[in-house]
């Protein structure tokens, strides 16, 4: 009996020594081993708020409201020269987050072959709101240019989609493609020759002005903080998570990071406290 209340003694110790040294499970801990595929499984979570998010159509439709008011004002002041805007295509008033997805689950990023191949289709739908806004300009004599860093093998594709979702062009010279540089700089300054540019869409900060062109994350939010009374004024931009210069400024525009590197240094970027 006694042996027994000694081996019962000693395994209730044990039980609670065990109980209290044990990690509690209750708590969620942060991950020390990185996720996996963040750059092609980013692209299928940004896509799906582009996709499916009613508050994507909404900063969409604010953005343009924006836009046509500014108009509006543009309208009302007298001008030396004809108006024009100057404005993006992808992601801007065309919606490419299909080919991210496509893309995707097949494991893939983009490339340029198969970029065209996508654009050749003219597919890609407009932006909740962009048609009635581009439709409003042209009717108001605003010459509208788009200018585009899809290269000159896009174009008839590029044209097929504006046709197909009665995009106003009024003049063939008025969507400008990419040439030699990725800079628009020199294709702004060309339109501003003839045109009062009285606004620039865009969903990358390059589509503005040349101070954002290929600079770095920090020279980018400062750029952005002494340019704060362009945005909404002069400088419409729309939200665009999928990818853009905001993704190369983080890689130091090194377009030759493995994937698993670029995954890693993301990883490692984002904070889980502030």
């Amino acid at each position: 009996m006694k042996n027994f209340k000694l081996i019962l003694a000693s395994s209730l110790f044990a039980l609670t020594l065990s109980c209290k040294t044990a990690a509690p499970t209750s708590k969620a801990t942060i991950q020390d081993t990185p996720y996996h595929d963040l750059g092609r499984d980013g692209k299928i979570y940004a896509a799906f708020y582009q996709q499916r998010a009613a508050e994507y159509e909404a900063l969409c439709l604010q953005a343009y409201n924006i836009a046509k008011l500014r108009l509006d004002e543009a309208l009302a002041q007298k001008s030396d020269k004809p108006l024009a805007i100057i404005s993006d295509i992808d992601e801007t008033f065309l919606d490419n987050s299909y080919y991210a997805v496509e893309r995707a689950k097949m494991g893939e990023n983009y490339d340029q072959k198969t970029w065209e191949e996508w654009t050749a289709k003219g597919i890609a739908r407009p932006l909740t709101g962009s048609q009635e806004f581009y439709q409003y300009a042209a009717s108001k004599g605003i010459q509208v240019f788009y200018v585009t860093n899809r290269v000159e093998q896009e174009r008839a594709g590029t044209l097929k989609n504006l046709k197909r979702y009665n995009f106003p062009l009024q003049n063939d010279s008025n969507l400008i493609l990419r040439s030699k540089e990725s800079s628009k700089e020199n294709r702004r300054k060309d339109i501003a020759k003839n045109y009062n540019i009285v606004l620039l869409l865009g969903d990358n900060l390059a589509d503005f002005s040349n101070i954002f062109d290929k600079k770095s994350e920090a020279e980018r939010s400062t750029a952005v903080k002494n340019s704060a009374a362009d945005f909404g004024k002069k400088f419409i931009i729309i939200p665009n998570v999928g990818y853009g210069d905001w993704e190369s400024s983080f890689y130091n525009y090194k377009y030759d990071y493995t994937e698993q590197k670029k995954d890693s240094m993301m990883y490692k970027a984002v904070k889980a406290n502030p």
